[in-house]
């Protein structure tokens, strides 16, 4: 199957990768790539669960009824407010709440979460059903004095994707010109971040290829999961490339070398923002109104934006540091540390000899201090010295080991013939891997509530 136009996006027609783990499909997925929706326009994922229960569909049609009552929670409703709206006495909420704790924190349910609520010939409470984002569905059922919860979760399923698009503005907004959702350009930095600098290094005209996850949830939008591979061109003509090997613990990213892509240090504390100030001996100071060095690069961003630190190690000192306002300063190995000044506030749990891993949160862009506008001064020292973090060099890591290469290049080539035209791969290890089909169970929201007909 080659490139549709412009980039829009495919389905990739194969079965699987080499090695159990990379491409997890739930149940029968192999033959998922083109099933249709129905008329009513059903997602692939509940036209699956549906048809799996359709042998005991009949029984419950007669059953099939709207409901009473039907609603959505409120910002600040609770569980036991919406019972007592149905005429359940505070005891009686209890023990609904009590029974449906085996499947749901009722303190932690969210705005918006849909009920529905069946009543008996005397108008009383004698089903109740709740639809959890992304989980499945929870019914309680009276049976006599007590109630019974009914769990059924959603159908999930995992399928590959793959879409090629060229740079156009933002890369989210690129993302989705080339047919994906904007949550998947977020899934390409995570994967680049040590290799490119999405604050400074995306230039109009580069091009990506990503093949990834797809999960696919019953009534939801499918959004992406984890990516299998990127391919990045960028508009100098360099391109970089990432391909997922591994399992467990030893899974990560490497390049078409089999070297690992993380290295050291991140590129950028900020996954998406921009630089409005560089590294500088003589700089004027926009408060001070007079010529000094500028020993770091400056991030704008608004208030409140997570800033990671970009390399794992101990913090040395998060408080106020003169006109850095609130800073964090972190020292790691090989004799190097870095400052993240003019915080608004500092993360939970960042304090002086704490210990923080790449990527960890460690606060929120601010202007505080000596500053004219929400902004993060990023700085990194070597030795002692202050040096650009822009021009910091990535530490070589170490190589996919000789016993595995074998088994990584069969994988890459399978992966970049995807990526270059959405061919199968030809890997003799190609194969499927798939996961056990889940237990199918009733759907409560597909109207099988008990008791007197309508």
């Amino acid at each position: 199957m080659a490139w549709s136009e412009r980039g829009r996006a495919w389905g990739v027609p194969w079965l699987g990768l080499p090695l159990s783990g990379v491409l997890a499909l739930t149940g029968a997925a192999h033959s998922f790539w083109n099933l249709p929706s129905d008329a009513a326009g059903t997602s692939p994922a509940r036209t699956a669960s549906r048809s799996s229960t359709a042998d005991g569909a009949g029984a419950a049609a007669s059953e099939v009824r709207p409901p009473d009552r039907a609603a959505a929670l409120r910002s600040g409703q609770t569980l036991g407010a919406v019972l007592a709206g149905l005429g359940l006495t505070p005891e009686q909420a209890h023990e609904v709440a009590a029974a449906s704790s085996l499947h749901l924190d009722p303190r932690q349910l969210r705005q918006g979460t849909p009920w529905r609520a069946y009543l008996d010939d005397a108008g009383e409470l004698e089903r109740f059903e709740l639809e959890l984002a992304g989980r499945g569905a929870l019914a309680l059922a009276r049976r006599g004095d007590a109630w019974q919860p009914e769990w059924s979760p959603f159908a999930r399923l995992t399928r590959a994707r793959a879409v090629r698009g060229e740079l156009v503005g933002s890369l989210e907004a690129s993302v989705v010109r080339a047919g994906a959702p904007p949550e998947l350009a977020y899934r390409i930095a995570e994967v680049l971040q040590w290799d490119l600098d999405f604050t400074r290094d995306l230039r109009r005209g580069d091009e990506f290829r990503v093949l990834f996850e797809e999960l696919l949830i019953e009534g939801e939008a499918p959004r992406p999961d984890r990516v299998l591979a990127v391919s990045y061109g960028r508009a100098d003509g360099k391109r970089i490339e990432a391909f997922f090997f591994g399992e467990g613990a030893n899974a990560g990213y490497f390049d078409a070398a089999g070297r690992p892509l993380q290295k050291m240090f991140l590129r950028s504390p900020l996954p998406y923002s921009r630089v409005t100030s560089g590294f500088s001996n003589r700089r004027f100071h926009p408060v001070l109104g007079v010529f000094r060095p500028h020993h770091g690069v400056d991030y704008g961003a608004p208030t409140g934006t997570p800033v990671r630190v970009t390399a794992s190690g101990t913090v040395v000192s998060a408080a106020w540091d003169g006109g850095g306002g609130r800073t964090v300063k972190v020292r790691h190995a090989n004799g190097y540390l870095t400052a993240y000044l003019h915080l608004s506030r500092f993360a939970a749990g960042v304090r002086a000899g704490s210990r923080v891993r790449q990527g960890d949160l460690i606060g929120y862009v601010g202007s505080t201090g000596l500053a004219t506008a929400p902004h993060l001064d990023y700085r990194i020292q070597a030795q002692g010295r202050w040096i650009d973090p822009l021009s910091l060099k990535a530490v070589p890591a170490e190589p996919i080991s000789q016993h595995e290469r074998a088994a990584f290049v069969a994988r890459r080539d399978a992966m970049l013939a995807s990526l270059e035209d959405g061919r199968s791969p030809t890997a003799p290890e190609t194969r499927l891997a798939a996961a056990a089909a889940p237990e199918a169970a009733t759907r409560p929201f597909q109207g099988a509530a008990a008791g007197r007909k309508r």
